[in-house]
């Protein structure tokens, strides 16, 4: 099964292990607009306040990924350098769209690429208004690209069916899985709209180059609090995956009662985010009190350890270790032997 250093971790898929019958996880049964679970003049007001703190808490914890934003923002760090970043020249010169695509390299497993597609255009306020969570939709974060690494240093030890949570628009961890892994199916999910389009482009073009094989992948818009759609998928994943998805307070119980839903009995999660004041601690805390085995390392790859003991000493006016610096946490529903 799973390894890391400390003991516990996570997976997830598309048809059912113990079935030849492949179940459809490609259907929102849950809109995107319900942000909460009351209807009627409360819940409006409801809705209303968790849209503005979910604003709120986006602008301070995330910046926006452009030029002027990067200018005065004294916390520019963007990532760990694990991969490169080649623009593709555009097939057809008529295509007057903002859609570009790239070709992310692993820089230390050169063999493994995978195609994004970038420039999407802004980040709107009434998309995240309107929106379960829009800050997956701007960039690739540093702890997506930290464990879209992860993954492919521990390639060897994914097996069956593959989840990611809130992937946002690249859903890259879990792309990097589908291609170097020997897993079934990797299942690709945000709980935006918006992302999840991108991500079915992306899935397709990865698909026609190739880069799959014989996994099956697909993507799907999953709300960790919409509960026809966790109870669609509940039982079902060796391993799942999610990146820096612990700052919005409102759906932190959700994500943990998610993972431990989605979870075979004997699968692991694997988690990557930083600490971000409290919101670390309290998803772990959180995690605990549901009963699941709850482990964190910080020293889970060299690389990264050193990008960042460097970056303590070299980069202080544009790294902070607070919101920069993914730690792994993997959650079990039960302790795993030394020997899984």
């Amino acid at each position: 099964m799973y390894k890391t250093e400390e003991e516990c971790a996570g997976a997830a898929g598309d048809c059912d292990p113990a079935s030849t019958r492949r179940r459809d996880f490609s259907k929102d049964t849950c809109g995107t607009e319900s942000l909460s679970a009351g209807e009627g003049t409360a819940g409006s007001a409801e809705v209303a306040r968790a849209r503005w703190t979910l604003l709120r808490q986006v602008l301070r914890h995330k910046q926006v990924d452009s030029p002027d934003v990067k200018q005065v923002s004294v916390r520019r760090f963007a990532t760990f350098d694990l991969f490169s970043r080649n623009q593709l020249v555009k097939p057809d010169t008529s295509d007057e769209t903002d859609d570009q695509w790239v070709e992310y390299r692993s820089v230390h497993f050169p063999e493994f690429s995978a195609l994004l597609r970038d420039n999407l255009g802004p980040l709107r306020v009434n998309e995240v208004l309107k929106s379960f969570d829009n800050t997956g939709n701007v960039c690739v974060w540093p702890s997506e690209e930290v464990m879209a690494h992860y993954c492919l240093q521990n390639r060897h030890v994914f097996k069956g069916a593959v989840c990611e949570l809130g992937g946002g628009m690249t859903c890259l961890a879990g792309i990097m899985v589908a291609i170097c892994a020997d897993v079934t199916e990797v299942l690709l999910s945000d709980g935006n709209e918006k992302s999840i389009q991108n991500v079915r482009g992306v899935v397709e073009r990865n698909k026609q180059a190739g880069h799959f094989g014989s996994t099956n992948v697909s993507s799907r818009v999953v709300r960790w609090d919409c509960e026809s759609t966790i109870s669609s998928l509940e039982n079902h994943f060796d391993v799942v995956m999610c990146a820096d998805c612990l700052f919005l307070d409102q759906y932190r119980v959700s994500l943990v009662d998610a993972i431990r839903r989605l979870l075979q009995p004997d699968g692991r999660a694997l988690v990557f985010a930083p600490q971000r004041g409290e919101t670390l601690r309290q998803f772990c805390q959180l995690a605990a009190q549901a009963g699941l085995c709850v482990s964190q390392s910080q020293r889970y790859d060299a690389r990264v350890w050193d990008v960042h003991q460097k970056m303590l000493k070299e980069g202080k006016d544009t790294y902070d270790e607070n919101i920069h610096f993914p730690t792994l946490i993997t959650l079990a529903k039960e302790p795993q032997s030394p020997s899984q």
